[in-house]
C-alpha cells in the first residue's frame, strides 16, 4: 500500500478492467470473481466516479453489460469503454470500410459502417473464428491494399476463462503485421487515447484516477504511460512472474479488486 497511497488524497476517479478482475468469462457467461460485486458498489457508495475500460470484442457492449447486470454488477452502458464502438467512429472519420475478422456477436457494433469493397482490416477477439481460411483471407486483403491498413481491438496475448488461458487477439495481430510488415493501429488498451476517453468522461485528470486491471502490460503499463497509477489483481489472468517484470511494474499488487477498494476506502477515510 506504501507505494501507491500517495496518490489517494488527490483521488476522484477509478477505473477498472472487467474480466479477469470482476469475473472469469467461460461457459454459461462466467462467473463473477468473490466479493466483485460488493467492491463496485462501495466505490459507487464512496462519491468516487467510476468507469469501465474493456478490451472485451466478443459482444455488443449493450449485450456484455446485460450480461454483467445479470451476475449483479451495478453498471451501465455509458461507463463502459470497449473498442468496437471506438474503432467504428475511426472507420467513419476516416472514410475506412472493413472487411471484419472478428467473433460474430460483436459484427452488429458496425452495422452502420460501409464495409462494401475493403479498404482496411479490422481484427478483434473472433476465437474459433480464427481458423486459416478466414486469417488468410485478411491477410489477402491487406496485402492487395496500395496502403495497408490493420485495426486491432485491443493487443492482448492471452486472456483467462473458467477452463483455462486462451490465446487473444494480438497474437493473430502479429501474424498479420509479419506478413504484410506493417504496424497495426491498436484501439483498447493499451492505447494512451483509450484511457484518456474515459478520464475526460469522468472530468478528472490522469494523477486523480487509478487503474485497476489483471494484465499487466495493457492494463497497468497502459495505464501508467497515461500518468494514472494502477493496482494489478492477482486474479484472471496474473501470473507470479508478473511481479518480476523487466519493464512494467505495477504502483501495487492485491490479491483481488475487494483489497484494492478496501485499501483505497481505507485511506480515503484517514
Amino acid at each position: 500500500m506504501a507505494e501507491w497511497k500517495d496518490c489517494i488524497n488527490d483521488l476522484k476517479g477509478v477505473v477498472l478492467d472487467i474480466c479477469g478482475v470482476l469475473y472469469d468469462s467461460g461457459e454459461g457467461g462466467g462467473v463473477p470473481i468473490p466479493g466483485s460485486v460488493e467492491a463496485v458498489k462501495r466505490i459507487k457508495a464512496s462519491g468516487l466516479k467510476l468507469r469501465f475500460c474493456t478490451n472485451e470484442t466478443q459482444a455488443t457492449r449493450d449485450k456484455f453489460v446485460a450480461k454483467l447486470q445479470r451476475m449483479g454488477f451495478d453498471i451501465s452502458v455509458n461507463e463502459v469503454f470497449s473498442p468496437a464502438p471506438a474503432a467504428c467512429k475511426i472507420l467513419k472519420d476516416r472514410g475506412l470500410r472493413p472487411h471484419l475478422l472478428v467473433y460474430d456477436e460483436v459484427v452488429p457494433e458496425f452495422a452502420d459502417v460501409d464495409k462494401s469493397n475493403p479498404n482496411c482490416v479490422v481484427v478483434g477477439d473472433a476465437a474459433d473464428n480464427f481458423s486459416y481460411k478466414n486469417v488468410n483471407e485478411a491477410f489477402r486483403v491487406l496485402i492487395g491494399l496500395e496502403k495497408p491498413v490493420l485495426i486491432s481491438l485491443g493487443r492482448g496475448r492471452y486472456y483467462k476463462e473458467t477452463d483455462g488461458l486462451k490465446l487473444d487477439v494480438g497474437v493473430y495481430m502479429k501474424a498479420l503485421e509479419y506478413a504484410c510488415d506493417i504496424e497495426a493501429e491498436v484501439v483498447g488498451k493499451p492505447a494512451k487515447m483509450f484511457f484518456q476517453s474515459a478520464l475526460a468522461d469522468m472530468g478528472v485528470e490522469p494523477h486523480q484516477a487509478i487503474m485497476i486491471g489483471d494484465d499487466l502490460v495493457n492494463d497497468v503499463g497502459g495505464a501508467q504511460q497515461c500518468g494514472m497509477k494502477a493496482l494489478q489483481v492477482r486474479t484472471g489472468k496474473y501470473r507470479p512472474n508478473d511481479e518480476k517484470h523487466p519493464t512494467v511494474k505495477a504502483d501495487g499488487y492485491v490479491n483481488n479488486l475487494a483489497e484494492a477498494v478496501d485499501g483505497i476506502l481505507k485511506h480515503l477515510g484517514e
